[in-house]
Protein backbone atom coordinates (compact mmCIF):
# COMPACT_ATOMS: atom_id res chain seq x y z
CA UNK A 1 0.00 0.00 0.00
CA UNK A 2 1.11 3.35 -0.54
CA UNK A 3 -1.20 5.67 -1.20
CA UNK A 4 0.92 8.56 -1.86
CA UNK A 5 3.99 7.73 -4.68
CA UNK A 6 6.04 10.86 -4.39
CA UNK A 7 5.48 14.81 -4.12
CA UNK A 8 6.63 17.19 -6.33
CA UNK A 9 7.04 20.99 -5.15
CA UNK A 10 6.11 19.58 -1.85
CA UNK A 11 2.26 18.84 -3.27
CA UNK A 12 1.49 14.77 -2.96
CA UNK A 13 0.83 12.52 -5.83
CA UNK A 14 -2.30 10.08 -5.14
CA UNK A 15 -1.33 6.36 -6.47
CA UNK A 16 -4.97 6.09 -7.33
CA UNK A 17 -5.31 9.28 -9.73
CA UNK A 18 -1.84 8.36 -11.23
CA UNK A 19 -3.00 5.12 -11.76
CA UNK A 20 -5.95 5.80 -13.33
CA UNK A 21 -4.46 9.00 -15.84
CA UNK A 22 -1.91 5.80 -17.16
CA UNK A 23 -4.87 3.63 -17.52
CA UNK A 24 -6.60 6.10 -19.70
CA UNK A 25 -3.91 6.86 -21.56
CA UNK A 26 -3.17 3.48 -22.62
CA UNK A 27 -6.36 2.55 -23.45
CA UNK A 28 -6.70 5.98 -25.58
CA UNK A 29 -3.38 5.66 -27.35
CA UNK A 30 -4.10 1.90 -27.77
CA UNK A 31 -7.85 2.92 -29.83
CA UNK A 32 -5.90 5.89 -31.65
CA UNK A 33 -4.35 2.96 -33.22
CA UNK A 34 -6.93 0.85 -34.33
CA UNK A 35 -8.45 3.99 -35.70
CA UNK A 36 -5.15 4.45 -37.69
CA UNK A 37 -5.35 0.50 -38.60
CA UNK A 38 -9.37 0.81 -39.71
CA UNK A 39 -8.35 4.22 -41.42
CA UNK A 40 -10.93 5.91 -38.96
CA UNK A 41 -9.88 9.39 -37.83
CA UNK A 42 -7.82 8.56 -34.83
CA UNK A 43 -8.16 12.39 -33.62
CA UNK A 44 -11.47 11.86 -32.45
CA UNK A 45 -10.78 8.74 -30.57
CA UNK A 46 -8.02 11.15 -27.92
CA UNK A 47 -10.86 13.43 -27.84
CA UNK A 48 -13.40 10.80 -27.08
CA UNK A 49 -10.95 9.18 -24.58
CA UNK A 50 -9.92 12.46 -22.58
CA UNK A 51 -13.33 13.82 -22.50
CA UNK A 52 -14.90 10.57 -21.28
CA UNK A 53 -11.78 10.50 -18.44
CA UNK A 54 -13.49 13.54 -17.35
CA UNK A 55 -17.29 12.55 -17.64
CA UNK A 56 -16.50 9.23 -16.16
CA UNK A 57 -15.03 10.52 -13.00
CA UNK A 58 -18.21 13.22 -12.41
CA UNK A 59 -20.02 9.63 -13.16
CA UNK A 60 -18.49 7.56 -10.47
CA UNK A 61 -18.09 11.10 -7.85
CA UNK A 62 -22.06 10.97 -8.31
CA UNK A 63 -22.85 7.29 -7.99
CA UNK A 64 -21.09 7.34 -5.06
CA UNK A 65 -22.75 10.24 -3.10
CA UNK A 66 -26.19 8.75 -4.04
CA UNK A 67 -25.87 5.14 -4.05
CA UNK A 68 -22.95 3.92 -1.10
CA UNK A 69 -24.36 4.86 1.52
CA UNK A 70 -23.04 8.36 2.44
CA UNK A 71 -25.97 10.41 1.08
CA UNK A 72 -27.42 11.63 4.62
CA UNK A 73 -23.79 12.42 5.13
CA UNK A 74 -23.19 14.98 2.56
CA UNK A 75 -26.33 16.73 2.86
CA UNK A 76 -25.83 16.92 6.84
CA UNK A 77 -21.91 18.51 6.07
CA UNK A 78 -24.21 21.21 4.35
CA UNK A 79 -26.95 21.66 6.63
CA UNK A 80 -25.96 20.19 10.40
CA UNK A 81 -22.42 19.27 10.25
CA UNK A 82 -23.35 18.17 14.16
CA UNK A 83 -25.18 15.02 12.84
CA UNK A 84 -22.14 13.73 10.94
CA UNK A 85 -20.02 11.19 12.87
CA UNK A 86 -16.38 10.22 10.98
CA UNK A 87 -15.38 6.84 12.38
CA UNK A 88 -11.55 7.88 13.16
CA UNK A 89 -9.07 8.35 16.41
CA UNK A 90 -8.62 11.63 18.27
CA UNK A 91 -5.11 12.05 16.79
CA UNK A 92 -6.95 11.75 13.09
CA UNK A 93 -9.64 13.75 14.22
CA UNK A 94 -6.94 16.50 15.24
CA UNK A 95 -5.44 16.00 12.08
CA UNK A 96 -8.94 16.66 10.01
CA UNK A 97 -9.61 20.10 12.12
CA UNK A 98 -12.54 17.91 13.50
CA UNK A 99 -14.08 17.87 16.98
CA UNK A 100 -13.88 15.43 18.76
CA UNK A 101 -17.19 14.01 20.70
CA UNK A 102 -16.20 12.36 23.79
CA UNK A 103 -19.38 10.88 24.90
CA UNK A 104 -19.83 8.72 21.70
CA UNK A 105 -16.19 8.62 20.70
CA UNK A 106 -16.45 9.73 17.20
CA UNK A 107 -15.13 12.72 15.06
CA UNK A 108 -17.62 15.42 14.02
CA UNK A 109 -16.56 18.17 11.22
CA UNK A 110 -15.61 21.65 12.92
CA UNK A 111 -18.02 23.59 10.05
CA UNK A 112 -20.08 23.18 7.29
CA UNK A 113 -18.65 21.86 3.60
CA UNK A 114 -21.93 22.53 0.87
CA UNK A 115 -19.18 20.95 -1.80
CA UNK A 116 -18.11 18.05 0.22
CA UNK A 117 -19.99 15.66 -2.05
CA UNK A 118 -18.11 17.38 -5.09
CA UNK A 119 -14.46 16.69 -3.78
CA UNK A 120 -13.55 13.49 -6.19
CA UNK A 121 -9.67 13.54 -4.95
CA UNK A 122 -10.74 13.07 -1.37
CA UNK A 123 -11.96 9.20 -2.39
CA UNK A 124 -14.94 7.82 -3.25
CA UNK A 125 -15.65 6.56 -7.06
CA UNK A 126 -18.22 4.24 -8.65
CA UNK A 127 -17.20 2.24 -11.30
CA UNK A 128 -20.59 1.81 -12.74
CA UNK A 129 -21.55 5.82 -12.08
CA UNK A 130 -18.18 6.39 -14.44
CA UNK A 131 -19.61 3.97 -17.03
CA UNK A 132 -22.82 5.40 -16.97
CA UNK A 133 -22.01 8.92 -17.64
CA UNK A 134 -18.96 7.81 -19.82
CA UNK A 135 -20.68 5.79 -22.25
CA UNK A 136 -23.74 8.52 -22.33
CA UNK A 137 -21.31 11.30 -23.61
CA UNK A 138 -19.27 8.70 -26.02
CA UNK A 139 -22.61 8.39 -27.59
CA UNK A 140 -23.33 11.80 -28.13
CA UNK A 141 -19.89 12.61 -28.70
CA UNK A 142 -19.19 9.84 -31.84
CA UNK A 143 -22.98 10.35 -33.37
CA UNK A 144 -21.82 14.44 -33.17
CA UNK A 145 -18.62 13.43 -35.16
CA UNK A 146 -20.71 11.32 -37.22
CA UNK A 147 -17.99 8.39 -36.50
CA UNK A 148 -18.83 4.89 -37.05
CA UNK A 149 -20.48 4.16 -33.62
CA UNK A 150 -20.87 0.58 -33.03
CA UNK A 151 -17.19 0.14 -34.07
CA UNK A 152 -16.48 2.94 -32.15
CA UNK A 153 -17.65 0.80 -29.11
CA UNK A 154 -16.04 -2.03 -29.72
CA UNK A 155 -12.85 -0.66 -29.34
CA UNK A 156 -14.13 0.73 -25.97
CA UNK A 157 -14.72 -2.80 -24.82
CA UNK A 158 -11.04 -3.60 -26.29
CA UNK A 159 -9.51 -1.09 -24.04
CA UNK A 160 -11.63 -0.10 -21.21
CA UNK A 161 -11.00 -3.30 -19.41
CA UNK A 162 -7.16 -1.96 -19.78
CA UNK A 163 -7.55 1.06 -17.91
CA UNK A 164 -9.53 -0.86 -15.30
CA UNK A 165 -6.58 -3.14 -14.99
CA UNK A 166 -4.23 -0.26 -14.04
CA UNK A 167 -7.39 1.38 -11.76
CA UNK A 168 -7.59 -1.46 -9.76
CA UNK A 169 -3.82 -1.14 -9.12
CA UNK A 170 -4.17 2.15 -7.92
CA UNK A 171 -7.11 0.71 -5.47
CA UNK A 172 -4.21 -1.42 -4.05
CA UNK A 173 -1.99 0.81 -3.89
CA UNK A 174 -4.45 3.43 -1.95
CA UNK A 175 -5.86 0.11 0.38
CA UNK A 176 -9.09 1.22 -0.60
CA UNK A 177 -11.49 -1.89 -2.40
CA UNK A 178 -10.09 -4.56 0.28
CA UNK A 179 -11.49 -7.70 0.41
CA UNK A 180 -12.74 -9.94 3.78
CA UNK A 181 -10.52 -11.88 5.96
CA UNK A 182 -8.82 -15.00 5.09
CA UNK A 183 -6.91 -17.49 7.19
CA UNK A 184 -3.09 -16.21 8.03
CA UNK A 185 -1.88 -19.36 5.97
CA UNK A 186 -3.85 -18.54 2.67
CA UNK A 187 -1.17 -18.11 -0.19
CA UNK A 188 -2.62 -14.69 -1.71
CA UNK A 189 -3.31 -13.61 1.81
CA UNK A 190 -2.69 -9.89 2.06
CA UNK A 191 -2.01 -7.52 5.19
CA UNK A 192 -2.45 -4.04 4.77
CA UNK A 193 -0.24 -1.52 7.32
CA UNK A 194 -1.31 0.55 10.49
CA UNK A 195 -3.93 3.69 9.63
CA UNK A 196 -5.29 1.63 6.38
CA UNK A 197 -8.97 1.41 5.31
CA UNK A 198 -8.71 -2.08 6.10
CA UNK A 199 -7.06 -1.81 9.72
CA UNK A 200 -9.92 0.95 10.43
CA UNK A 201 -12.53 -1.35 9.57
CA UNK A 202 -11.47 -4.07 11.76
CA UNK A 203 -10.65 -1.65 14.46
CA UNK A 204 -14.20 -0.35 14.18
CA UNK A 205 -15.20 -4.16 14.13
CA UNK A 206 -13.59 -4.80 17.07
CA UNK A 207 -11.26 -6.91 15.66
CA UNK A 208 -7.78 -4.89 16.43
CA UNK A 209 -7.23 -2.61 19.43
CA UNK A 210 -6.95 0.05 17.58
CA UNK A 211 -5.96 1.45 14.01
CA UNK A 212 -2.53 2.19 14.79
CA UNK A 213 -2.20 -2.05 14.16
CA UNK A 214 -1.20 -4.19 10.92
CA UNK A 215 -5.16 -4.87 9.10
CA UNK A 216 -5.74 -8.93 9.94
CA UNK A 217 -5.35 -11.01 6.34
CA UNK A 218 -7.61 -10.02 3.62
CA UNK A 219 -8.18 -11.00 0.49
CA UNK A 220 -6.39 -8.93 -2.67
CA UNK A 221 -9.62 -8.28 -3.82
CA UNK A 222 -7.92 -5.49 -5.64
CA UNK A 223 -5.33 -7.52 -7.64
CA UNK A 224 -8.06 -10.15 -8.48
CA UNK A 225 -10.49 -7.82 -10.33
CA UNK A 226 -7.26 -5.81 -11.53
CA UNK A 227 -6.43 -9.51 -13.27
CA UNK A 228 -9.69 -10.47 -14.21
CA UNK A 229 -9.71 -7.56 -16.37
CA UNK A 230 -6.46 -8.26 -18.28
CA UNK A 231 -8.19 -11.30 -18.72
CA UNK A 232 -10.95 -9.84 -20.20
CA UNK A 233 -9.02 -7.40 -22.57
CA UNK A 234 -7.15 -10.42 -23.93
CA UNK A 235 -10.49 -12.06 -25.12
CA UNK A 236 -11.69 -10.02 -26.45
CA UNK A 237 -8.65 -8.91 -28.51
CA UNK A 238 -7.58 -12.20 -29.43
CA UNK A 239 -10.80 -14.01 -29.38
CA UNK A 240 -14.44 -12.21 -29.61
CA UNK A 241 -12.81 -9.33 -31.58
CA UNK A 242 -11.50 -11.59 -34.81
CA UNK A 243 -14.58 -13.87 -34.98
CA UNK A 244 -17.43 -11.27 -34.28
CA UNK A 245 -20.41 -11.32 -36.33
CA UNK A 246 -21.94 -7.99 -35.76
CA UNK A 247 -20.25 -4.61 -34.79
CA UNK A 248 -21.10 -3.94 -31.09
CA UNK A 249 -20.51 -7.72 -30.37
CA UNK A 250 -17.34 -6.79 -28.66
CA UNK A 251 -18.73 -4.22 -26.17
CA UNK A 252 -21.64 -6.07 -25.30
CA UNK A 253 -19.09 -8.81 -24.86
CA UNK A 254 -17.41 -6.58 -22.18
CA UNK A 255 -19.79 -5.29 -20.84
CA UNK A 256 -21.55 -9.17 -19.49
CA UNK A 257 -18.07 -10.31 -19.23
CA UNK A 258 -17.02 -7.77 -16.32
CA UNK A 259 -20.73 -7.77 -14.82
CA UNK A 260 -19.90 -11.13 -14.57
CA UNK A 261 -16.66 -10.78 -12.74
CA UNK A 262 -18.09 -7.75 -10.66
CA UNK A 263 -20.94 -9.68 -9.30
CA UNK A 264 -18.51 -12.32 -7.95
CA UNK A 265 -15.90 -10.58 -6.54
CA UNK A 266 -18.42 -8.61 -4.12
CA UNK A 267 -18.59 -11.55 -2.11
CA UNK A 268 -15.14 -11.30 -0.66
CA UNK A 269 -14.89 -7.91 -0.91
CA UNK A 270 -15.87 -6.12 2.04
CA UNK A 271 -15.90 -2.49 1.98
CA UNK A 272 -19.03 -0.29 2.43
CA UNK A 273 -20.51 -0.27 -0.92
CA UNK A 274 -24.05 0.01 -0.06
CA UNK A 275 -27.18 -1.83 -1.33
CA UNK A 276 -30.21 -3.41 -0.94
CA UNK A 277 -30.64 -6.38 0.70
CA UNK A 278 -28.14 -9.28 0.06
CA UNK A 279 -26.98 -7.29 -3.21
CA UNK A 280 -24.63 -4.18 -3.52
CA UNK A 281 -25.39 -1.31 -5.78
CA UNK A 282 -22.54 -3.08 -8.28
CA UNK A 283 -24.19 -6.70 -8.17
CA UNK A 284 -28.05 -5.07 -8.68
CA UNK A 285 -26.34 -2.70 -11.59
CA UNK A 286 -24.55 -5.41 -13.17
CA UNK A 287 -27.67 -7.93 -13.25
CA UNK A 288 -29.27 -4.76 -15.01
CA UNK A 289 -26.52 -4.55 -17.61
CA UNK A 290 -26.66 -8.56 -18.30
CA UNK A 291 -30.06 -8.18 -18.56
CA UNK A 292 -29.62 -5.37 -21.00
CA UNK A 293 -26.60 -7.12 -22.74
CA UNK A 294 -28.84 -10.16 -23.75
CA UNK A 295 -31.92 -7.80 -25.41
CA UNK A 296 -29.34 -5.63 -27.30
CA UNK A 297 -27.16 -8.86 -28.62
CA UNK A 298 -29.99 -10.31 -29.98
CA UNK A 299 -31.72 -7.08 -31.34
CA UNK A 300 -27.99 -6.47 -33.12
CA UNK A 301 -27.70 -10.26 -34.21
CA UNK A 302 -31.12 -10.52 -35.85
CA UNK A 303 -30.38 -7.25 -37.65
CA UNK A 304 -27.26 -8.53 -39.12
CA UNK A 305 -28.56 -11.71 -40.51
CA UNK A 306 -31.30 -9.55 -42.08
CA UNK A 307 -28.19 -7.41 -43.91
CA UNK A 308 -26.62 -10.31 -44.91
CA UNK A 309 -30.14 -12.51 -46.27
CA UNK A 310 -30.74 -9.59 -48.25
CA UNK A 311 -30.05 -9.21 -52.07
CA UNK A 312 -27.59 -7.37 -53.26
CA UNK A 313 -28.51 -4.14 -55.03
CA UNK A 314 -29.08 -4.15 -58.62
CA UNK A 315 -28.44 -1.02 -61.28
Amino acid sequence: MRPQLAEIFDQPIPAYFTMLVIGFSLATWIGARWAKRSRLDHDTVIDLGLFSLIAGVVGARLLHVVADGYFWDYVHLCTDPSLVEWQITQPECAQYEGLWDSAARVCRPAEADCFAWAKFWAGGLTYYGGLIAASAFGLWFLRREKFPMLKATDMAGMVIPIGLFWGRLGCYLGGCCFGTQVDETFPLAARFPEWSPASKAHWQQGLLPGPHFESLPVHPAQLYESLGCLSIAAILMFVVHPRKRFDGAVFLGFLGLYAALRFFLEYIRADDRGGIGPLSTSQIIGLAVVVLCVFVWRHLRARALRLQDRPPATT
